[in-house]
């Protein structure tokens, strides 16, 4: 499996509502970055949805959360069979950075970078309002990262569980 690239297992706040969690991923950056943009991979570990590599285009993510991993994994407490939330694309530097909406928070912003053979994957989750939220998000955001790590290592992933808390992205 991949190491996490924080000291903090659950991710950094590095603003009062901003979440940083960062992942060292095997490289290169160009199969990271599928791996965020086109929707057949993404779907293998967040969402699928198509995203047209546009500034200011519109991005619908749709989670099945249950078709992650095989065997299924338990969806989140909440959450039916699919969920969809219209994103926008609102920073584009391919293939270093890509920043959408997201929901009622602030946004989220991917950087990639190399180290080595190895990609740097730093996720940005800003204005996550209060504790309980930041914590559905820090959950939500390590168990699809863990999936994402096994896959880009050609892993099997583990089947996808969050306990306890109601994940909304």
């Amino acid at each position: 499996m991949t190491d996490l690239a924080t000291l903090d297992t659950y991710g950094t706040l590095s603003e009062p509502a901003t979440l940083t969690i960062q992942r060292l991923l095997p490289g290169p950056v160009e199969r990271i970055w599928a791996y965020l943009t086109d929707s057949d991979l993404r779907r293998q570990w967040l969402a699928a949805g198509d995203m047209d590599l546009t500034l200011g285009a519109p991005v619908e993510l749709v989670w099945r959360n249950a078709e992650l991993t095989d065997p299924p994994g338990a969806r989140p407490d909440g959450f039916g069979e699919e969920h969809r939330m219209e994103c926008r694309i609102t920073e584009l530097d391919p293939p270093h950075r890509l920043a959408i909406t997201w929901g009622s928070t602030g946004g989220v912003t991917f950087t990639l970078e190399r180290q080595g053979s190895e990609v740097l994957l730093t996720v940005i989750h800003r204005r996550v309002a209060d504790r309980a939220t930041l914590l559905n998000v820090s959950a939500g955001w390590h168990a699809h990262l863990d999936i994402l790590a096994a896959r880009a290592a050609g892993e099997t992933p583990e089947p996808h569980v969050i306990t306890g808390l109601v994940v909304r992205p």
